[in-house]
């Protein structure tokens, strides 16, 4: 159902956009690196990240460049909370796409999305697309076009 909805949200809005879909996972940056043919950071992983807690608490993706880590000062100063990862368990419930698959397209619920700054230092970043065999081709400007428009400075190289 993810690729399906992630296939469907990108004939919707992007048609020039169709997933690229592999014979061999793509599911870590490392694999998905390999197997795409391009520098790790490239790989634009989207982080499901809960932001503070109690009845405050928010649900947010961030999208960034494959190697680079969420910095929690960073991320706390920009969201005004404590940031938190989400549980696969989560993730899949809220995205419909599996972990090693999640995008910030075809979203089961609508979510902030996020781009993170490290990612503007490529031509052409590949977010999954739903499944773990799955990507997309898209400039970090046009990727942040589609989610929303919103750019953040949330992280630090691994």
């Amino acid at each position: 159902m993810s690729l399906a909805s992630v296939t469907a949200d990108l004939a919707a809005r992007a048609p020039d956009l169709p997933p690229i879909i592999t014979d061999s996972p793509t599911s870590t940056v490392e694999s998905a690196a390999a197997v795409l043919g391009v520098e790790p950071d490239q790989i634009a992983k989207t982080l499901g990240v809960k932001i503070g807690s109690g009845s405050n608490a928010r649900t947010v993706l961030i999208v960034v460049a494959g190697t680079r880590r969420l910095d929690n000062r960073l991320t706390k100063d920009t969201f005004g909370g404590r940031p938190r990862f989400l549980s696969g368990e989560d993730v899949l419930a809220l995205t419909s796409h599996p972990p090693g698959g999640v995008c910030p397209f075809g979203l089961a619920t609508p979510l902030p999305v996020y781009c993170d700054e490290s990612l503007r230092a490529f031509r052409e970043v590949y977010p999954a697309a739903g499944a773990i065999n799955a990507s997309v081709r898209l400039s970090p400007e046009r990727l942040a076009d589609l989610t929303g428009n919103q750019w953040v400075n949330v992280t630090v190289p691994s």
